[in-house]
């Protein structure tokens, strides 16, 4: 994994937060260039901790100390201030403005690493290791549909549910989602596809339905605190 530190002047303390999420982006820009002049310009207070690009380069932007500015207004689980309690990591990626497409090989792998050698600093559970678009379902979609989730559950690194029964009824689905972490307060087609975004990316339609259930079910179930499985 080549690594190359390119600072950025957009970060601030972290207060006394703990790290403990992990939070997954694109950068959603025509090309790496602009994205990373973008992180690192103090007038777009913008910034990243670390940013991959598609050859697997990582570039480092704000020490994993500092609270860089990333998920913006943003919610998970209670937690409203993301950015305090969080490591972001950019993947170079034109996104679904500019052309999204797969995220490439040597960029996927050097994430890996990455994230093994995050995780292995920081406190950080499997179901705290989140999409963009889960913190801020209203707002963003990012990493989007293409992101191999389940390629990182399987090196350890979040999680990739499979299917088991539930009787959950589709009004029911909001309550069952923000019990996952989601926000309560986004409206609920936006939630159900960023749920769908990274966990059910085959068919992103904003509907609850019996497989977005059971997939929810066998999440729930793998929570610590986590009430009785839907």
């Amino acid at each position: 994994m080549k690594r190359v530190d390119k600072p950025s002047p957009n970060h601030d303390g972290r207060g006394d937060r703990t790290i403990d999420m992990l939070v997954l982006h694109y950068t959603g820009m025509r090309s790496a260039k602009e994205a990373l002049e973008c992180l690192c310009d103090p007038a777009a207070k913008v910034s990243a901790h670390y940013t991959i690009d598609e050859d697997g380069t990582v570039y480092a932007h704000v020490p994993e100390a500092r609270r860089a500015w990333h998920a913006g207004q943003s919610y998970w689980a209670g937690a409203t201030d993301i950015n305090a309690r969080s490591i972001g990591i950019e993947l170079v990626n034109p996104g679904h403005e500019f052309g999204y497409r797969d995220f490439a090989e040597d960029q996927i792998a050097a994430l890996i690493t990455l994230c093994h050698s995050i995780l292995m600093r920081h406190p950080i559970a499997s179901w705290h290791v989140l999409a963009h678009s889960d913190v801020a379902p209203a707002r963003k979609e990012d990493p989007g549909e293409l992101f191999p989730w389940e390629r990182l559950a399987k090196a350890g690194i979040g999680l990739w549910p499979q299917a088991v029964a539930s009787e959950l009824e589709p009004s029911s689905g909001a309550d069952a989602l923000s019990r996952f972490g989601y926000d309560p307060g986004a409206p609920q087609d936006r939630v159900i596809t960023a749920f769908q975004r990274h966990f059910r990316p085959k068919k992103l339609d904003g509907q609850w339905d019996s497989e977005c259930a059971g997939l929810l079910a066998d999440l729930l179930s793998r929570l610590p605190t986590a009430s009785q499985s839907p």
